[in-house]
């Protein structure tokens, strides 16, 4: 049964974030090293993209790289960078088709010049685009972005610019990497670890969690519709009680 006939077009997660985890134990249980498994891992980045731009989601987060990956051996760091810049140069078209504005968050410094280079050419390329902004987490931390942010509104306490009174949620909100996205409202995560890791916590504080264990480069478009049938059978309360919400 295709999946797709279920979900309400209506109650589609306005923002989608996805932590693709599981390139590495995939590659392993085929017996092939953990670079090919980042490949194969493009090819579902590539179908979730154009899935969510056809359901109508307007923005879509993938965590791509975080800023503990710097942590992991070499060469798979510089595959993961060279997969990254050949992606983009790839899949220009494809944003472009598919009216989707490219954007990212992260520390992007800590970038080689060539993917900084390939990343900002296709951000001005796609920045007119309407239909879904797709955003690459790259180096991304959310307690390295909760501790800018802080530095960013102190400084500004420091220097009289604001008062430390008015400082409240929204204010918070400008100063983080995400300030022109919305809140998460579905976070999935493959690969059946059942953990955030240091992804969005600030923006995901009433997401719906969706947890799969299925491997990234096996997460293709029915399955994205499963998590997306489940959220829409969950009642979404905010802290407040059923009855409220009805």
């Amino acid at each position: 049964m295709n999946l797709l006939e279920n979900i309400n077009k209506n109650k589609l997660p306005r923002h989608l974030a996805i932590i693709m985890d599981g390139n590495g134990r995939w590659a392993k249980q085929q017996g092939f090293l953990r670079t090919i498994g980042h490949e194969s891992g493009s090819k579902s980045v590539k179908e979730i993209i154009k899935t969510s731009a056809k359901l109508g989601i307007e923005f879509l987060t993938l965590y791509a790289f975080s800023t503990e990956n710097w942590n992991r051996p070499k060469i798979e760091v510089d595959t993961l960078m060279k997969i990254l810049i050949r992606s983009l140069k790839k899949e220009l078209p494809t944003l472009e088709q598919n009216n989707i504005r490219l954007n990212t968050i992260g520390n992007l410094e800590k970038l080689p010049q060539s993917a900084q280079k390939e990343l900002l050419d296709v951000i001005e390329k796609t920045k007119n685009n309407t239909h879904m902004t797709l955003t690459l987490a790259l180096s991304y931390g959310a307690r390295e972005e909760m501790v800018s942010a802080i530095k960013e509104i102190s400084n500004k306490v420091k220097n009289n610019i604001i008062s430390i009174d008015s400082i409240d949620d929204s204010i918070i909100n400008e100063h983080l990497y995400t300030h022109d996205l919305p809140d998460v409202d579905l976070l999935i995560r493959t690969s059946g670890e059942h953990r955030i890791s240091n992804f969005l916590l600030w923006q995901i504080a009433y997401a719906e969690l969706y947890f799969t264990d299925i491997l990234w480069p096996d997460f293709k478009e029915q399955d994205l519709y499963e998590a997306i049938v489940s959220y829409q059978k969950r009642e979404r309360r905010f802290g407040k009680t059923s009855e409220q919400i009805k």
